[in-house]
């Protein structure tokens, strides 16, 4: 996403347990996330700034994040069928050698269509709901699922855009969406 707007950056995933702590809500569990991400890949490039994200569906009170397997896509597929639930993704900003970090949370509601449980089946074949919090993706054959938003729509993707480049720009990081050259970011 940062690319197509003209943002350059190296991705660097990281290995990190991704499980809620006991009694960690939404909220709180995708702000540590981040913050763990950005902060493994900071020790790495200490002047750079780095963005960290991750992103959790909730359903009642229920956490859904990546499935396991093709079964477990389908019974929260099935879980979100015909409902309403939360997309909650957690930023976090952070410059090692300046000391300075932000991390911020980001909120949209979704309804799911009623939707044929052949069809469910047919979308979990596909493989697409097998690395996607919620499993589904909005962007891709999963949006067919999706009846309305309420919200930020590349918050669903998995990072709310809108939001991050407003601090990328109140940091200087980039200027209107035009890098600044004495700044680089690494998520």
């Amino acid at each position: 996403m940062l690319s197509s707007i003209g943002v350059s950056c190296d991705c660097r995933p990281v290995e990190i347990d991704e499980g809620p702590l006991a009694g960690e809500g939404a909220p709180a569990l995708v702000k540590r996330l981040a913050q763990t991400k950005a902060a493994t890949v900071a020790c790495l490039f200490p002047h750079s700034w780095v963005l960290g994200a991750d992103t959790v569906v909730v359903c009642d009170s229920l956490l859904l994040g990546k499935p396991v397997n093709a079964r477990h896509a389908l019974e929260m597929l099935l879980t979100l069928n015909n409902r309403e639930h939360k997309v909650v993704s957690g930023y976090a900003l952070v410059n090692e050698s300046a000391h300075k970090s932000l991390v911020r949370v980001v909120e949209s509601t979704v309804v799911f269509n009623e939707n044929a449980g052949d069809l469910l089946q047919a979308y979990v074949a596909t493989g697409e709901p097998l690395d996607k919090a919620g499993a589904y993706g909005i962007q891709g054959m999963g949006g067919a699922l999706v009846g309305k938003i309420n919200g930020s729509y590349t918050n669903i993707v998995g990072l709310p855009l809108a939001e991050v480049v407003r601090d990328l720009i109140d940091l200087g990081i980039v200027t209107a969406l035009i890098p600044s050259p004495s700044a680089a970011l690494s998520p």
